[in-house]
């Protein structure tokens, strides 16, 4: 029985392409498998005691997850984000969620504040816990949430694409101490969009998207490895 390298908790034997794809997603999540690293199948199959094609099943679901990316005839990769990409997913956001701001206040019903306002508290106990995966997805979701209550189903699915990019880009470069940050700005936002001041909500969600971009620290060497992935997973 093999651990799970984020955790050192064992990985069951025979475990299921989606217990497989969590394991690799703490991996990346604890940097153990940095951006770049090329994921390959052999050693994924040796390392999980597996077939290739429960691997190819995991790799899949990874990839829709945008943790990963799949070069035609060279194989999967850890999403290496760019400083670049990272400002024009962030660009991108501040315009469509300032428009996704003004809605919101609109819009929302005191079931929809207090649906948020316990999502909140989750988010909180996450921020202050061990999990990176669940922290950032929370964050994440949060965004989700407004969306979801605008109901516009177009700009829902546009910002549900660059929430995807987003959040492969804040597990990989987001502190714990910005994600704490980024989660007292969201009460912020949504203490505002309560009372129906609708600048400063507007306003507040423009700071706190720059705020996480400006946090993000791409210093640490991210140059891709293609060493023996079945260490970087067991050890």
């Amino acid at each position: 029985m093999s651990k799970n390298p984020a955790t050192s908790k064992p990985v069951p034997a025979d475990p299921s392409a989606e217990q497989i794809a969590h394991d690799i997603a703490a991996a990346i999540v604890a940097h153990r498998l940095p951006p770049g690293t090329r994921l390959r199948e052999e050693a994924l199959a040796r390392a999980y005691g597996v077939s290739r094609t429960k691997i190819r099943a995991a790799l899949l679901m990874l990839s829709k997850d945008k943790l990963i990316r799949t070069v035609p005839d060279k194989g999967a990769f850890v999403s290496k984000p760019s400083a670049a990409e990272a400002r024009e997913v962030f660009a991108v956001r501040r315009i469509l969620e300032t428009a996704l701001a003004r809605e919101f206040v609109a819009c929302a019903k005191p079931a929809d504040y207090r649906r948020i306002e316990a999502h909140l508290k989750q988010e909180r106990e996450a921020v202050v816990g061990q999990d990176v995966q669940l922290r950032n997805r929370l964050l994440v979701d949060f965004h989700v949430l407004l969306a979801d209550v605008v109901g516009n189903g177009v700009l829902t699915e546009m910002l549900r694409e660059l929430y995807a990019r987003s959040a492969v880009i804040t597990t990989l470069y987001q502190s714990t101490l910005d994600a704490e940050e980024s989660s007292g700005e969201h009460h912020a936002f949504l203490k505002a969009a309560k009372r129906g001041d609708v600048e400063t909500a507007c306003q507040l969600m423009i700071e706190h998207l720059e705020h996480v971009e400006r946090a993000l620290d791409f210093s640490e060497d991210t140059s891709g490895s293609d060493g023996d992935l079945v260490a970087a997973l067991l050890t």
